[in-house]
């Protein structure tokens, strides 16, 4: 089998089972509207925003955002399901090996972030004024937004062994980046502890590469928000083929022969 072949197949799979999950995809898109309009609607009150944005228009970047990461990042937990129930071997008997697994992968979790991102886009118009150019724009970044978020999704699942660890991993992933990132309130703001952690935080550059798009203040240059996404999903992505070792050839083997000395 071909790696075009292997990697269509696993993205085929994939949007199989994840649109026979339809109640994650339903919380997948509440997420965010529940925080722009409910919670947002009593910030509205009390937040006083640069250039005179509502708290809605301001928060709708990140709810963008917040669609898009929790639905790519997600989609890693096919990984963690088939290394627990012996899939994944089965997968790799393909000569394409480890790069096709982890394409097909990335890729279907760019289209289901993508998608998830995209219809909270398409109802822009509740909280913000879009022409069609920006709506065109931001779909394009989003597209660059899901990449990323599928391939540090992987980076999360690369070596755990069960679901249940990777439940309670990503959890502990996905909140602080969406936290620390400007989606939901503005850096400036943050104590300078945390605004050097949203620096580093790649969410950071996703909602403010959304917020150049719908014309909003935003805080760094379009081709840094880029630029940072792209290094970001390459070095998640190189960094994930290395650590990867579905058959625990290298931590697996040292421990063997640490328990076989004992």
């Amino acid at each position: 089998m071909s790696g075009a072949a292997t990697v269509q197949g696993i993205v085929v799979r994939d949007l199989i089972r994840t649109t026979r999950q339809r109640s994650r995809l339903v919380a997948g898109l509440a997420r965010p509207f529940i925080w722009v309009f409910l919670v947002g609607a009593g910030f509205n009150s009390i937040a006083r925003l640069e250039g005179g944005l509502s708290y809605q228009a301001f928060a709708y970047p990140g709810g963008i955002v917040m669609a898009a990461l929790f639905g790519g990042m997600l989609t890693a937990i096919s990984t963690v399901y088939d290394r627990e129930f012996g899939m994944l071997r089965l997968m790799l008997a393909s000569p394409s090996g480890v790069p096709a697994v982890l394409t097909g992968r990335a890729l279907s979790a760019t289209i289901i972030g993508g998608v998830q991102g995209g219809i909270v886009l398409a109802c822009a118009s509740l909280a913000v004024r879009l022409t069609l150019p920006q709506y065109a724009v931001s779909a394009a970044a989003l597209v660059l937004i899901a990449f990323t978020s599928g391939t540090l999704g992987l980076l999360v699942a690369a070596r755990l062994t069960s679901v249940e660890n990777f439940g309670g991993v990503i959890n502990i992933v996905l909140f602080p980046l969406l936290f620390v990132s400007g989606a939901l309130y503005p850096t400036a703001g943050m104590p300078a502890p945390l605004r050097a952690l949203a620096r580093v935080n790649p969410v950071t550059y996703m909602v403010d590469l959304v917020r150049h798009t719908f014309g909003q203040p935003a805080e760094f240059a379009l081709s840094l928000d880029v630029g940072a996404l792209v290094i970001t999903a390459a070095v998640a992505f190189g960094v994930t083929m290395v650590v990867f070792d579905p058959e625990q050839r290298f931590v697996g083997r040292k421990a063997t022969r640490e328990a076989v000395s004992r």
